[in-house]
């Protein structure tokens, strides 16, 4: 599955923006010179489809027809602390950027930083 499939768009009315900041999100980590190496040879939209998944549920939204979390999406490239800790710093950005309300940003990050267990 990519991007956000599992579920209709008009379902949620956010989905579109989650695509976007995925997106977004996914060619920040990209052009970082420390984490680029670690997307090499990962199918970039299996990896959006479980951030985009984990990101709407964090931020609210429908969690589709997956049956179990996908919050693991990082875990597995080897990332350090210091790195899986950027990662989320730039979601952050990006959700700040589109000017995602401070909670939910909140939400987002804790989503994504209790994948790593702090």
């Amino acid at each position: 599955m990519t991007g956000l499939g599992a579920y209709p768009t008009e379902s949620w009315p956010g989905s579109a923006a989650v695509r976007e900041a995925v997106a977004r999100w996914l060619r920040l980590v990209a052009a970082d010179a420390e984490l680029a190496p670690y997307l090499v040879g990962v199918d970039r939209a299996r990896l959006a489809g479980h951030l985009a998944l984990t990101l709407t549920v964090a931020l609210g939204g429908p969690a589709g027809d997956i049956a179990r979390p996908t919050a693991e999406a990082w875990r597995g490239l080897g990332l350090t602390e210091a790195q899986h800790r950027r990662v989320v710093d730039y979601l952050a950005g990006v959700l700040w950027a589109l000017d995602v309300p401070a909670g939910s940003v909140t939400a987002a990050r804790r989503a994504f930083s209790d994948e790593a267990g702090w």
